[in-house]
């Protein structure tokens, strides 16, 4: 899932323009970050002067928060999608994992770079990606609660090294040797304790 449902808002809900530059902002802020990127940035690009762009967006702040929550809802979406095609625990794990990777590790992907840039925000930003960000783990807690994992094995530092692994795949990974689905399978079988 490379491209995101980013349309929503009160008042121009559906409307093309908010679309578009809703899109235009989503992909300066997975290029430039949060702080490099700018309100004049994103009108400059969408063809929208001043005052007209914040007809559109409210802030930065609240932009910022609405393409992060878009894209774990469709993160989440396509995830949720893959584990309910699979019966067993270890292969729902593995349907997540590969979901979670083929998120990721697209050329394009929006998810990446809208989630690791929780530094760069004001704090009362970063406490709202955070919990969405808690919100949508909630998937990988409850795969994890599934596992028959020996009971020496805390199931929250398994889940914690789980996605750290999932999350920095993004950081080593080069097109060609093995697809995410591949990556994916690897990662769970050496997670894999019964």
């Amino acid at each position: 899932m490379k491209k995101y449902d980013l349309a929503s808002g009160a008042n121009d809900e559906g409307s093309g323009r908010r679309r578009q530059i809703l899109e235009i902002a989503a992909q300066l802020f997975a290029k430039k970050g949060y702080r490099g990127t700018s309100m004049r940035d994103i009108g400059e690009q969408a063809g929208v002067l001043g005052g007209s762009l914040y007809h559109h967006i409210k802030s930065k702040d609240a932009l910022f928060v609405e393409l992060h929550n878009a894209a774990l809802d469709a993160a989440e979406n396509s995830i949720a999608h893959a584990v309910r095609a699979q019966d067993e625990p270890w292969a729902r794990l593995a349907a997540a994992c590969a979901a979670l990777l083929e998120i990721q590790l697209a050329p394009d992907s929006l998810t990446m770079p809208m989630m690791n840039d929780f530094r760069e925000v004001p704090d009362a930003v970063r406490e709202q990606l955070i919990a969405r960000r808690d919100r949508f783990e909630e998937i990988f807690r409850s795969l994890v609660t599934s596992l028959p994992l020996p009971p020496h094995i805390d199931r929250s530092i398994y889940r914690n090294l789980l996605l750290s692994q999932l999350n920095s795949a993004s950081d080593w990974y080069r097109d060609g040797r093995l697809s995410p689905s591949e990556i994916a399978a690897q990662i769970v079988a050496i997670f894999r304790r019964e």
